[in-house]
C-alpha cells in the first residue's frame, strides 16, 4: 500500500535511531551484573509498544527477567496475531574481536553493527515499527498482541509458566516470529522448522587441590587431559555422535526429501570462503544443508581449567569444565537426550577422576506446516515485497518457546525471519543489514493484511 511506503520513507531515519537507542542497552540476560540493564530494556520496549499504538502494555515480573505484554484489540471479530520476540542478548565476549563497541551501534556500508542488531532486537523492533505504520495509516487488519521476553538467550525458563498463567489473555489465531534467517535477499525463504536443544555442563575433578606439575605430573591424572579425551570420544571417525541411544528416535529423510532440501541455492565454496576455512566438516554421508538443518549435532561451546592468565604457571589443575550443546531434530526429546548424555559421560569416565554433569536448559524441535493459511499469508507477503516466492527451509538454531506455544496455547507459529546466516549472531561484530531491517518493516503489514483476508474466506 502506498500509504505504508510513504510513512516508512518519511520516518525511516527515526526508525533507525530508535533501534540504535535500544541496542545501546546492554541487556545481557546471562550476566547478573546486567540485571538493571535488562529491566531498563524491558521498560524501553514497553514504551515503544505504547508509542506505536498498543492500547495496553505492561511489564510482567517473573522468577527471572521480566516479560513485556502488549495488545491492541481493534475488533474482537477480527483474527488476532500474537507476535513473539526477545529483548535480551548474548554476552558480547570476546570484546577484543569487536571492531566497534558491542553496545555502541554504528552503520558501516549499510550494515548496523551491535550486539542484538539481528538477534533479536532488530528483528523484534520491525514488528513495533510495522504496528506504528498500520496504526498511523488506520489500516490495522488484525488484532495484535505481543510477548517480548528477556530470557530467550538463557532458555526461556519462565515463559512457559507465564503462558500457563495467562492462557485467556494470550488467545490468538497464530504466533508470528522474526528470530530466524533467510537464504539471501535474492533468494528469500521461510523457515519451516527448528532444531531442539539440550545444553549441558560437565566437570571433571582429579586431585583435591591444584598441584605442582613437576612434582606430581605423570603420577596423577590431569583433569584437562582426561576431559579432552572424553570429549574427543563423543564423535567417531565419521563424526557420528557416539552417545548410546542418541539416534534411536531420529527419522531419516527419504531420498526425495533429501533432494528437495538440497535444491535450495547454496555454494559450498562461498560458504567456506565466508568462514575462512579450507574444508567443511561434519557427519559423513550428509551435505552441509542437511548437517545444519535436519541432522542432530553435538558441539563443544566452551572449555576451561588450570591457569590461563598472562605468563606461565606450571600447575596440574584440580578440575576442568566444559559446556556442550546438542541440537535435536523431530522425535528427539531434550530431557531424554540430556539423560542419555549424562549416563554416557559418567560411563566413559575413568576411575582416576570424578565427573559431574549438569543439565542447564533445553527446548524441543518443531516443524511448522507449509500448507497452513498463516504460512500462505507469509508467503504472499514476501512475494509482494520481494517479487519472488520464498523457499521453505529448515533452521539449524533453536527457539525453545515455539514448541510450548503449541503445547500450552494450541497455536502454530510462522517463522518469518529477515536475518542472514552471516549476521554473526552470538559472535563478535554482530550486524543487521539496513536493507533487511527496512524490508521486514515493509513486509509485516502485508502479512497482517493477507492473514485477515484469508481468515474471511
Amino acid at each position: 500500500m502506498q500509504a505504508w511506503t510513504d510513512y516508512q520513507t518519511e520516518h525511516k531515519d527515526r526508525f533507525l535511531e530508535e533501534l540504535k537507542d535500544l541496542l545501546r542497552i546492554p541487556s545481557v540476560s546471562a550476566d547478573s551484573s546486567h540485571n538493571a540493564d535488562t529491566a531498563r530494556c524491558a521498560e524501553a520496549v514497553r514504551d515503544a509498544l505504547l508509542k506505536a499504538g498498543c492500547t495496553k502494555a505492561e511489564i510482567c515480573p517473573t522468577g527471572g527477567h521480566p516479560i513485556v505484554f502488549a495488545e491492541r484489540i481493534v475488533d474482537p471479530s477480527l483474527p488476532t496475531i500474537l507476535t513473539y520476540g526477545h529483548y535480551d542478548v548474548q554476552p558480547p565476549d570476546p570484546l577484543e574481536l569487536w571492531t566497534s563497541g558491542p553496545f555502541e551501534p554504528v552503520v558501516v556500508d549499510g550494515k548496523l553493527y551491535a550486539r542484538g542488531a539481528c538477534d533479536d532486537k532488530g528483528q523484534m523492533f520491525m514488528h513495533v515499527k510495522a504496528l506504528e505504520i498500520m496504526n498511523a495509516t488506520n489500516s490495522l487488519a488484525c488484532n495484535v498482541k505481543f510477548i517480548i521476553e528477556g530470557e530467550e538467550e538463557v532458555g526461556s525458563n519462565n515463559l512457559g509458566q507465564f503462558l500457563e498463567d495467562n492462557k485467556d489473555r494470550l488467545k490468538a489465531d497464530i504466533v508470528l516470529v522474526s528470530d530466524t534467517s533467510m537464504i539471501s535477499m535474492e533468494h528469500p525463504s521461510i523457515e519451516s522448522g527448528l532444531r531442539g536443544l539440550a545444553y549441558m555442563e560437565v566437570e571433571v575433578v582429579g586431585p583435591n587441590r591444584d598441584l605442582h606439575s613437576g612434582v606430581y605430573g605423570g603420577a596423577v591424572a590431569n583433569p584437562i587431559t582426561i576431559l579432552s579425551k572424553m570429549i574427543a570420544s563423543l564423535h567417531d571417525e565419521n563424526n557420528h555422535i557416539t552417545v548410546q541411544g542418541f539416534y534411536d528416535k531420529v527419522v531419516e529423510l527419504t531420498d526425495a526429501e533429501r533432494v528437495a532440501l538440497n535444491t535450495a541455492p547454496f555454494s559450498l565454496d562461498e560458504y567456506k570462503t565466508d568462514l575462512g576455512v579450507t574444508e567443511d566438516w561434519g557427519e559423513k554421508g550428509y551435505t552441509t544443508l542437511e548437517r545444519t538443518g535436519v541432522r542432530p549435532t553435538l558441539e563443544l561451546n566452551g572449555i576451561w581449567g588450570g591457569y590461563i592468565g598472562e605468563g606461565a604457571k606450571t600447575v596440574l589443575p584440580s578440575k576442568a569444565n566444559a559446556k556442550i550443546s546438542m541440537r535435536l531434530v523431530p522425535n528427539q526429546n531434550s530431557h531424554e537426550i540430556a539423560e542419555l548424555f549424562s549416563n554416557h559421560f559418567n560411563k566413559i569416565a575413568p576411575g582416576c577422576v570424578k565427573v559431574k554433569v549438569t543439565e542447564h536448559h533445553g527446548g524441543e524441535p518443531v516443524v511448522t506446516p507449509t500448507d497452513s493459511m498463516a504460512y500462505k499469508a507469509a508467503e504472499k507477503a514476501i512475494e509482494t515485497t520481494f517479487g519472488k516466492t520464498p523457499i521453505p527451509t529448515r533452521g539449524g538454531g533453536s527457539i525453545p518457546i515455539i514448541a510450548l506455544f503449541e503445547k500450552i496455547l494450541g497455536l502454530k507459529t510462522v517463522l518469518m525471519g529477515f536475518g542472514l546466516d552471516n549476521d554473526n549472531i552470538h559472535s563478535p561484530n554482530e550486524k543487521y543489514d539496513l536493507a533487511n531491517y527496512y524490508k521486514g518493516i515493509e513486509t509485516i503489514p502485508y502479512f497482517h493484511k493477507y492473514f485477515a483476508e484469508m481468515s474471511k474466506a
